[in-house]
């Protein structure tokens, strides 16, 4: 008799090892399964996340990240319904004047990266296939001052492409960057305004304000002492800087004017009066954050070049 209750006791623990360790499999095949899809099958890049980011702007904390396709071996899926609008296809997308359909509207804004890999934090899993950079707050830039009839560009030529054609060190990614600027002013001699954007390095502490209940990540503002137009371009960040902080209380972080022996000095603000080097955030921050402060930069520099514009 004790002998079979001892017996029934190990095939009780037989079993709920056996169960656990298939339970534990089961789970293990579905995350890794999951994982190799994400990295094997789906294609995603900054343009298409930034559909995701500015089509919930209702409610951003709910952002998960967008799955764009799969392989045709896999059918297509959606892990969140999203009606995200065609915002990047460059060869669909027109821009609309509301005062004629047929006259053209020529570009008036450049948004390039003198260091396109930047990156942001990932935060949450899907997130982490994404992997954020700064192209992502020129994509939201973009969109939006497309939208208000300002005709935007914006640089997805490869920095890392042209400093190994050049065998340059990653120093002179601003020599690299002002390459495709002067070709891309003298093809569109139209362009008036130049934005290149970064992020800052420091902590999240550093980089991160709540304004009105909301997280954003801090804004500073970068001009070279050497740059010949660094008055004009002084005075132009100086107005953006100021109705910044008028609308967003500490969202900016000020004009940080660099010079002096080991740094660049110039960051090809020399090119144009309307030169601005953004820095958006840091590493830690998410891109919810980067997007507030993208849009709140949005606009700010709207509002600014209109009346520039008349």
């Amino acid at each position: 008799m004790k002998k079979r209750f001892i017996s029934k006791r190990k095939k009780s623990r037989k079993f709920k090892f056996k169960f656990l360790l298939f339970l534990f499999l089961f789970i293990f095949t579905i995350y890794t399964t999951f994982r190799y899809l994400l990295k094997s099958n789906i294609k995603i890049d900054n343009k298409e996340f930034v559909k995701l980011l500015l089509s919930n702007n209702n409610d951003k904390n709910k952002l998960v990240n967008f799955i764009g396709s799969i392989n045709s071996k896999y059918k297509p899926v959606n892990l969140l319904s999203t009606n995200y609008y065609d915002l990047v296809d460059k060869k669909k997308k027109k821009v609309s004047n509301s005062s004629t359909n047929t006259k053209e509207i020529l570009p008036l804004i450049y948004i390039y990266n003198s260091h396109q890999l930047e990156e942001y934090s990932s935060s949450n899993f899907i997130e982490s296939e994404v992997k954020p950079t700064v192209m992502m707050a020129d994509y939201i830039m973009e969109d939006i001052f497309n939208k208000n009839n300002f005709k935007t560009l914006v640089e997805e030529r490869s920095i890392k492409q042209k400093l190994n054609e050049n065998n340059w060190k990653y120093y002179k990614s601003y020599a690299a960057s002002r390459i495709y600027l002067d070709d891309t002013k003298n093809n569109n001699p139209s362009i008036k305004y130049f934005i290149d954007v970064h992020r800052d390095s420091l902590k999240r502490d550093k980089t991160t304000v709540e304004i009105n209940g909301k997280s954003y990540a801090k804004i500073i503002f970068l001009i070279g002492l050497e740059n010949s137009k660094y008055q004009e371009n002084l005075e132009f960040t100086t107005k953006i800087n100021d109705k910044l902080n008028e609308k967003y209380p500490n969202l900016s972080k000020g004009i940080y004017k660099k010079g002096g022996e080991g740094v660049n000095g110039i960051y090809n603000q020399d090119n144009s009066k309307y030169t601005i080097l953004i820095e958006i955030g840091g590493p830690e921050n998410n891109t919810t954050e980067v997007l507030n402060s993208t849009l709140a930069f949005c606009d700010v520099f709207m509002e600014v070049i209109s009346t520039n514009e008349g």
